[in-house]
């Protein structure tokens, strides 16, 4: 069995959110879909929880960090050329997500990324051959 993995991230507007994805490219999985919460198909094995901040308040004891002034988690996806990280950074841009560095060119590897709505930062990179 293949393990799958989960991340929870806390919105302020989850309709504002599910725009901005499906803009993305990214689908939903209305099993798991209501005014709380979403949940956003990466992959076959890779999902995104999104949790109204009420909704996310319930699964943690801590507060809910800023992510416009703290950086929480660094979400990194991999994706199949250059073309596409560009491609991905420009669409979130032109849905209201912002940048927070330059796109990086290591050779081998090439990335870029964007900041969510909430400021939470999706760094998409394309590697040549396998990483390690």
């Amino acid at each position: 069995m293949a393990t799958n993995i989960f991340v929870n991230l806390p919105v302020k507007d989850l309709g504002k959110s599910i725009a901005f994805f499906t803009r993305l490219g990214y689908s939903f999985n209305p099993q798991f879909t209501d005014e709380t919460a979403t949940c956003m198909i990466v992959d076959e094995n890779i999902f995104v929880m999104l949790l109204t901040e009420e909704k996310f308040k319930s699964f943690t004891p801590k507060p809910i960090c800023d992510a416009h002034a703290s950086t929480e988690v660094l979400i990194c996806l991999q994706v199949d050329s250059r073309a596409k990280v560009d491609a991905l950074v420009q669409q979130a841009i032109a849905g209201g997500g912002s940048t927070y560095k330059e796109a990086q060119d290591h050779g081998f590897m090439y990335g870029h990324g964007y900041q969510d709505l909430d400021g939470h930062i999706w760094e998409i990179i394309y590697m040549e051959g396998a990483p390690g």
